[in-house]
């Protein structure tokens, strides 16, 4: 099966299991993609969000100006307690605005394999302005629970201010301020498990810094925070393909009896 996505040439892709690998999803631009797909039901697909470098020059050095600008325009012209709207108004401001969310067409994809998966715990690193936290709180079961870590002070004070107008509560969602290397240690403290839950993620978004990838996935594992009965891992690139990424393909090229490497280029 394949899906357009919202940039040029993305596209999500699922492939049915084979003995003991489970399908796939991929989400791919040209000369960018890769999933990594666990032989112990643990998904990791690579997924690129395709913004152009000027534009990630202008967010970095004015990031605090685009998320003020972004809560104050969605904080005001959204319908409060509904998420559809607030997702709306989002696309609204992207329409003139430069931003680093993923937008609607690949937010659909997102929401096709929350809908499969229907995750109990999730785990997004890097809020950004909540517009993925809301995308993912949209599909979850209302019992479900997602921990949003954002290293920036005032982007996760906004990001947690527009999930809290989208309509949801603190009961289903946290908002973790501080590094990924300094968080994800201490994540076993937050999950709260219960009867009908584990103390184990089920998917894991990772939207913050790409060199950080290959290491915290490595965390994750050492933690013992992936589900072992089967868990998602999404990783979400911009840009060319960096060192570290190479490095995290060169680690699980090596872990064969774990993972299988599937690509697809257009």
């Amino acid at each position: 099966m394949e899906l357009s996505g919202s940039h040029p040439h993305a596209s999500l892709v699922t492939a049915e299991p084979q003995g003991t690998h489970m399908w796939l999803v991929i989400f791919s631009v040209p000369l960018l993609s890769a999933l990594m797909s666990g032989r112990c039901r643990r998904w990791i697909s690579a997924w690129s969000g395709g913004l152009k470098a000027w534009t990630l020059k202008l967010l970095r050095g004015h990031k605090s100006v685009c998320v003020r600008s972004t809560h104050a325009f969605v904080f005001t012209h959204c319908t409060h307690g509904r998420a559809d709207s607030v997702l709306e108004t989002f696309d609204l401001y992207s329409d003139s605005h430069p931003s680093d969310w993923i937008g609607p067409k690949t937010g659909e994809m997102l929401d096709e394999v929350v809908q499969r998966l229907r995750p109990s715990r999730v785990l997004e690193l890097g809020t950004h302005c909540g517009y993925t936290s809301v995308r993912l709180l949209r599909q979850m079961p209302p019992t479900g629970r997602l921990v949003t870590v954002e290293k920036d002070p005032l982007t996760a004070e906004l990001g947690e201010e527009i999930i809290m107008v989208a309509g949801f509560k603190h009961t289903q969602f946290q908002v973790i301020t501080g590094s990924s290397g300094d968080i994800i240690p201490d994540l076993h403290g937050v999950l709260n498990p219960s009867p009908e839950t584990t103390n184990h993620f089920d998917l894991v978004l990772m939207d913050h810094d790409p060199q950080l990838y290959f290491h915290d996935l490595l965390a994750l594992e050492r933690e013992e925070l992936l589900c072992p009965t089967g868990s998602i891992v999404l990783l979400v690139f911009r840009g060319p393909e960096s060192k570290s990424n190479k490095q995290l393909m060169n680690y699980l090229t090596s872990r064969k009896c774990h993972y299988s490497i599937h690509s697809l280029v257009h």
